[in-house]
């Protein structure tokens, strides 16, 4: 048995039983009934997840997830490609906004090379990304498939072996991506997996005007023609749509998932990601926290899918790298706060509700 089929068979639903205990917990702390409302419900979600309910998320890190996608060639987006590589310096020199938000949050930055359409080995060799590059970029879904499903394997197992690597050091992680022209493959995986109109799902990314917006449908509507991908299968989604860093993120989460952590979700193109480890293994939905609901139209459509209706955070952000998860995960580990660091009536010795 592989990598990912074995990983598979060891996720399990959240502990219902720690549910339970979580909930008379909360429903005897010292305020009035649910007082602190969605940060409550997040707390028995957040045991539920984690088995117990003193559950401990201060170690936190963000993996940002970066890879090229052949699809730019048709336009789809803004920037030239070679702004993918560029970002990967500045996020270890410190400079992006993930840095800023993730050092806000107090959480790590792990920068990925999963299909950078560069040589970044002197900044693997140095320590400072690490080095799980399937290939420099995937090819143009407007033509064929984006990469073959051995390699569809690769990038989701590569995923799980970072968050086996790291699941000892990390209570808490979240999802990051870098790849221009990433939210068209996104958005691709999003018609397959939604079954909703690609004119309701596909928006500006990094700004494309009016004119440039059509070729982006358009070439989504080719991509959609020519692979045909079944809707059931999560590897031949991302073989014949997706990008090296949507396999990462997916297998990131599979990982996260089969040790019982909370994964925050970030934006778009992590939800294409978490929308695919769905696919592979269902019970991952069991584990996510969805931190904000992004710009692109399509993003709401698939949170639906995975379960979710209202984010914790909706602020019209759509940069990715991470940011929405870094900004969330301070209402996480408040959630968590609420349910490990209030005392009961009982314990305070207060006077409860008479009813």
């Amino acid at each position: 048995m592989n990598l990912l089929e074995k990983t598979c068979q060891d996720i399990f639903p959240q502990d219902s039983e720690t549910r339970d205990k979580a909930k008379q917990r909360l429903e005897m702390l010292t305020m009035p009934h649910w007082a602190l409302g969605d940060l409550m419900d997040l707390a028995i979600d957040i045991a539920g997840m984690c088995g117990s309910i003193k559950p401990q998320l201060k170690r936190k890190a963000i993996f940002t997830m970066a890879g090229d996608h052949g699809v730019t060639e048709e336009g789809v987006s803004k920037f030239p490609a070679e702004v993918t590589p560029q970002m990967v310096y500045n996020f270890v020199n410190g400079g992006a906004g993930i840095n800023a938000l993730a050092n806000q949050a107090g959480a790590e930055v792990i920068v990925v090379d999963m299909g950078v359409n560069a040589n970044l080995s002197e900044l693997s060799e140095q320590g400072k990304i690490l080095n799980k590059k399937i290939g420099f970029g995937t090819n143009n879904i407007a033509k064929g498939p984006a990469m073959s499903i051995a390699n569809a394997r690769k990038a989701v197992e590569s995923g799980i072996e970072i968050a086996l690597e790291y699941g000892k050091k990390f209570d808490l992680f979240g999802t990051g991506d870098m790849g221009i022209g990433n939210t068209t493959p996104s958005t691709a995986i999003a018609a397959v997996i939604t079954g909703k109109e690609l004119r309701d799902l596909t928006g500006r990314g990094t700004g494309l005007d009016d004119q440039q917006l059509e070729g982006k449908i358009s070439t989504i509507e080719k991509a959609l023609e020519v692979n045909k991908p079944d809707k059931n299968n999560g590897l031949e989604i991302l073989a014949t749509l997706g990008g090296y860093e949507i396999g990462g993120i997916a297998g990131l989460i599979i990982g996260g998932a089969m040790q019982r952590k909370p994964i925050v979700i970030d934006g778009f193109i992590s939800t294409a990601g978490a929308l695919i480890a769905y696919k592979i293994e269902p019970f991952v939905r069991d584990y996510l926290i969805f931190a904000h609901r992004s710009v692109e139209p399509g993003h709401k459509y698939m949170q639906e899918v995975l379960g979710c209706e209202k984010p914790l955070l909706d602020l019209n952000m759509r940069l990715g790298e991470g940011t929405g998860a870094a900004l969330a995960m301070n209402i996480v580990e408040a959630s968590c706060a609420v349910l490990t660091e209030v005392a009961t009536f009982e314990e305070a010795a207060v006077a409860g509700s008479d009813k």
